[in-house]
C-alpha cells in the first residue's frame, strides 16, 4: 500500500534541561517514549533535531556581562570603541552591548539604516526618499536623524532602539555618541579600535576596516574566544549565536556538538536498529514578509549534525514534468511516469531543466528553519524535533 502521508514534523517534549544533563540519554528517552505514547516508530532516515539552547544550557555555556568588558578592555584598550552594524535586539544584541560598554570609556555607536542586517527597521525607505536622504552615502548625527525622522519605535517590540541602546551604554558609565552610517570606514572618523557586530558580513566588514587602516579591529566571533576567568566561551564564534540568560549573564551558542550528535544517532541505531540523522539547530532561515525580519540572527543554523544531512536536495519538480514531459498523459500512465524518472533521476541534477524551481539550499539550512518553525521560541517545551518522511519522494511506498 502507498503511503499516504509525506513529511511529518513533531515537537518532543523533554524534561528542563540544566547543566550536566545527559542530553544523549533525555533526547533519546524522549523521542522513544513520544514514539510509544502516539504510537509511531522510527525509520532511517529520519532526523532528531535539538535546539541549541538546551545543548550550550547542558554545557553549562554562559558568561557574564563582567566576561565580556573584561575581554573587550583586553583586546580594545578600554577608551572610545566603535561599535557599529549591531542587530536591533533586546535578547541578542542588548547585554553583550552592556559589556561592551562596561569595557570602555566611550562608546560610538554606529546604526546601519534604514534596518539592520537581519531586517528590523529603524526607518522606512519612504521615509528616507520623504526626507532626500541617500542611505548608501549619507551619514546622519543623532541630531540630525532625530529632526529628520523623530523617533521610531520597532513594529513588533515598541522599542525605541536608538534610544534604548544609548541608556544601556551611559548605565554603565561610559560616553556614548550615535551615528547612523552604511559604509563601514565611517567609523575611523571617529575611532580606529573597533567592534564590527555584523553577523553575515563580518569578513567583508573586518577586511575592509584593515585595508582603510584600523588600529583594532574585533567582530563579535573575536570577543569570548577563550575562557575569561573561568567563563564559557566559543572558540569559533565567540559572542555571535549568544542570548540573553539574566540581566547579567548570556548563554553562548555551542560548542564542540559533533560527538553529541554521533552519540545520540549510535544509541538510536543500538536502541530501535534504525539509522537515524542526527543535528543540532538555532535560528532559521526565513524571511518575515510583514516585518521584513530575515530570522537568522545565528552564525549558522545548524553548528553539528550527522554525515547524511551534509549536501542540498537532489529532487525532480513534479509540475515541470507533469506540464512538460508528460503534458499528454493523464491518471495512471502519469503517475507511473513521473515515478519512473524519480527512479531514473541522476545523483546531481545540477542544471537539469525538470528541477528547477527546488529549492538550492543546504539540507541542514532547511530541515533547522523546519525545526525552528516547529519548537517557537516561548512556552511549547518542545526543545527536541522529530522529522519524518523528509527525504521520501513521490515512489516510496
Amino acid at each position: 500500500m502507498e503511503r499516504r502521508v509525506g513529511t511529518i514534523s513533531r515537537g518532543i517534549r523533554c524534561p528542563i534541561i540544566r547543566e550536566g544533563d545527559n542530553l544523549v540519554d533525555i533526547t533519546v528517552d524522549s523521542v522513544l517514549a513520544a514514539a510509544e505514547s502516539e504510537g509511531f516508530e522510527l525509520r532511517d532516515r529520519d532526523v532528531v533535531a535539538l535546539t541549541e539552547s538546551i545543548v550550550a544550557r547542558a554545557q553549562g555555556n554562559y558568561a557574564t556581562v563582567d566576561d565580556i568588558a573584561a575581554d573587550v578592555k583586553a583586546k580594545l584598550g578600554g577608551e572610545t570603541v566603535g561599535v557599529i552594524f549591531p542587530i536591533l535586539s533586546r535578547n541578542r544584541f542588548a547585554i553583550n552591548l552592556k559589556g561592551i560598554a562596561r569595557g570602555a570609556k566611550k562608546v560610538v555607536l554606529m546604526l546601519s539604516y534604514p534596518s539592520d542586517e537581519v531586517g528590523n527597521a529603524l526607518l522606512t525607505y519612504d521615509q528616507l526618499d520623504e526626507a532626500g536622504v541617500n542611505p548608501y552615502s549619507d551619514v546622519l548625527s543623532l541630531e540630525r536623524y532625530r529632526e529628520l525622522f523623530g523617533e521610531n519605535v520597532h513594529e513588533f517590540t515598541g522599542v525605541d532602539y536608538v534610544a534604548y541602546y544609548s541608556d544601556i551604554i551611559k548605565a554603565e558609565g561610559a560616553e556614548v555618541e550615535v551615528v547612523f552610517a552604511n559604509q563601514a570606514k565611517t567609523i575611523l572618523d571617529y575611532t580606529d579600535c573597533i567592534i564590527n557586530c555584523d553577523i553575515h558580513t563580518r569578513a567583508r566588514t573586518k577586511r575592509i576596516l584593515r585595508k582603510a587602516g584600523a588600529k583594532v579591529v574585533c567582530g563579535l566571533d573575536d570577543i569570548l574566544t577563550a575562557s575569561v576567568n573561568g567563563s564559557g566561551f566559543n572558540a569559533q564564534y565567540g559572542l555571535l549565536g549568544s542570548n540573553k540568560s539574566t540581566e547579567d549573564k548570556i548563554k553562548l551558542f555551542p560548542q564542540d556538538c559533533g560527538q553529541l550528535v554521533r552519540d545520540i544517532q549510535a544509541s538510536l541505531l543500538q536502541k530501535t536498529g534504525k539509522h537515524v540523522e542526527v543535528m543540532v539547530y538555532g535560528d532559521g532561515a526565513f524571511k518575515d514578509p510583514q516585518g521584513k525580519i530575515w530570522e537568522l540572527a545565528d552564525p549558522v543554523v545548524s553548528p553539528a549534525y550527522t554525515d547524511g544531512l551534509i549536501g542540498t536536495p537532489n529532487e525532480l519538480k513534479l509540475k515541470y514534468l507533469a506540464d512538460n514531459d508528460f503534458a499528454e498523459l493523464s491518471g495512471a500512465a502519469l503517475q507511473e511516469a513521473i515515478s519512473n524518472s524519480i527512479k531514473a533521476k541522476k545523483d546531481n541534477l545540477v542544471g537539469n531543466m525538470a528541477s528547477q524551481g527546488t529549492t538550492p539550499r543546504q539540507l541542514t539550512d532547511l530541515i533547522g528553519s523546519l525545526c525552528d518553525l516547529t519548537s517557537g521560541s516561548g512556552d511549547k517545551g518542545t526543545p527536541v524535533i522529530l522529522i519524518q518522511g523528509y527525504f521520501d519522494n513521490f515512489t516510496v511506498e
